[in-house]
This record gives structure tokens, sequence and C-alpha cells, in this order.
């Protein structure tokens, strides 16, 4: 049984946000101190990121831990009430969640996901290691280390999909003698 009736619930749940929450805000601030340069909500891709570091192809999700079911968190706990519903919603999410981490991926961008619990825990106490640990991935995604590049895409289809060149060291006259 609910504590509101209909209409108080309904007034409540029209005041979650999902842009500008204190997470996303105490991330991009740390973020910009470190001298990252970002674009936010970039509807141009994907999902939507809530940041977009287009010089280090990288994308930033935050997601909260209820909205995106945070396996262990407890802030991820189902609701008693209307449980049925809940648990589509938040497993619905999860899977549009993978997708576009694939489409992103499949676009040559390095996707990070930083949970709002991860943010709330840190927050007093030791946000520059976690802020440490982000820009460490960030970095990482510019070195070039991203798996796959699209070739040619046709109405948002990728077409053809491979990994980066690798140099084989086999000399011409191996492979005329069929020695592979």
């Amino acid at each position: 049984m609910d504590i509101w009736d209909k209409e108080k619930r309904s007034q409540v749940m029209s005041k979650i946000r999902s842009k500008n929450t204190k997470p996303k805000m105490i991330l991009r601030k740390a973020l910009f101190a470190r001298g990252f340069r970002y674009r936010v909500n970039d509807k141009r891709l994907p999902g939507t990121p809530d940041i977009v570091l287009p010089k280090y192809r990288t994308v930033v999700f935050v997601h909260g831990c209820f909205w995106h079911g945070h396996e262990g968190c407890k802030y991820a706990s189902t609701p008693k009430t209307n449980t049925e519903f809940w648990v589509e919603k938040i497993t619905t999410n999860r899977e549009r969640d993978k997708i576009h981490t694939t489409q992103l991926i499949a676009l040559g961008w390095n996707v990070l996901t930083v949970w709002e619990c991860d943010i709330r825990h840190n927050y007093k106490h030791d946000l520059p290691r976690l802020i440490d640990t982000i820009e460490a991935e960030i970095l990482r995604g510019k070195s070039g280390k991203i798996s796959m590049k699209i070739y040619e895409e046709r109405e948002n289809k990728v077409i053809l999909v491979a990994e980066d060149i690798v140099e084989y060291n086999q000399n011409l006259s191996d492979t005329k003698a069929g020695n592979h």
C-alpha cells in the first residue's frame, strides 16, 4: 500500500529529473576543474549521453541506481507496490542501456558508466580518487584502444565493422610457399 494517494504520488514522481541532477553536476564540475571540456546531453548520439568529450571520443553516463537497476546497491530496491510495473520498467531501462552502449562502441566511442552511489559515497570523502579513475579511463580512450571502427553506415545501420588494423610479421616468400 502506498503512503500517498494517486494524485500526490503523481506529483512527487513528476519532480524527479533526468538532467542536471546533483550527481551529474558534481561529476561535471569535477571534470571541468581537471581541464576537460565537454557537451551535455548530446541528442545526436544514441542514448543522449550525460557528458560527451569529443576530443577523447568518450561519453559518460551517470546512472541513477534505482532507475537503472544497479545490482547489489541499497538505492536500487524494488518498490513493494506495483512491483510488476517497476520490474518491467527497470528491466527495459537496462536493456536500452545495453543497446545504446553497443551502438556507441560501434560508432567508435569509449563508453563509461558512473553510478549515482559512487558519487554519493565519494562526494565528501574521496571524490578525487573517483575522478582520477574516470580521468584515466577518458585518457585511455584517446590512446586509440577502441576495439571497433565503422567503415560504412547507411540509414543509421552499421554495414561493416572491423577491428583496428593489425600488422602481421609475414614475409612475401612465406606466403608464396604456403607457409602461413
